[in-house]
């Protein structure tokens, strides 16, 4: 999953970046509005964390912006704006969640994971794929019962095929959903992550469920 931090107090979103990417998300970060919004037009995240009293644009411009061109994008609003009125007004623009300032960490990681589990079909914290099981909520994935050590790119790989289980997912998807935007399409770093979870799936399953489609790209195919 790829979240984007908007944040202009730069040790907090750092800290919030190192902290997301501690729980294996991908995670880009930005300290100006007009910048976010930028991006955020023409990256795909699959959520944005918004602070409001941003420099060259305010956080609630940004929200209205996006729920005009993006209104599927989900926004959790970050603020020290912590009114009922501001929390109100918030949400009623279109934020899906409201965390007012100061916060603990782990409070955060909650909401976060709440928001991305909208992806999954039921509210479970675990999403199944044959022998493959991966919690939500611990960001851990087994195979046959057995956890296996992922990196973090290898697992948002992971993560992204079992998601989509039986689609193509072209290396662009994965390149525009796992790395940072400033990551090279033409690299091989996509085909060199997936030959490592390649050999590590094969290790623990016997088998490599996951299918080269030429000109589609990858589809995971378990056995049940």
């Amino acid at each position: 999953m790829k979240i984007f931090v908007v944040e202009d107090e730069r040790q907090l979103c750092d800290d919030i970046a190192e902290d997301l990417e501690l729980e294996r998300y991908t995670v880009e970060r930005c300290y100006d509005g007009l910048e976010a919004w930028e991006r955020i037009l023409v990256e795909s995240y699959d959520l944005v964390i918004l602070d409001l009293n941003l420099p060259g644009m305010d956080g609630l411009d940004i929200l209205r912006a996006v729920r005009r061109e993006k209104p599927e994008q989900r926004v959790l609003i970050l603020s020290a704006r912590s009114t009922l009125a501001d929390r109100v007004a918030g949400l009623d623009l279109g934020a899906d969640d409201y965390l007012t300032k100061p916060f603990a960490l782990e409070e955060l990681e909650a909401r976060v994971r709440a928001l991305l589990r909208r992806d999954f079909a039921s509210r479970d914290t675990a999403l199944v794929v044959g022998p493959l099981t991966l919690d939500t909520q611990r960001r851990e994935i087994s195979a046959e019962g057995l956890p296996l050590s992922l990196t973090r790119k290898e697992f948002g790989i992971l993560e992204y095929l079992m998601l989509r289980a039986g689609q193509a997912v072209s290396q662009e998807e994965l390149l525009e959903h796992i790395w940072e935007a400033e990551s090279n399409p033409f690299s091989h770093a996509v085909r060199m992550h997936i030959s490592s979870l390649r050999k590590k799936l094969r290790t623990a399953l016997g088998y490599d469920p996951i299918v080269t489609k030429i000109g589609q790209g990858y589809r995971l195919e378990v056995r049940t």
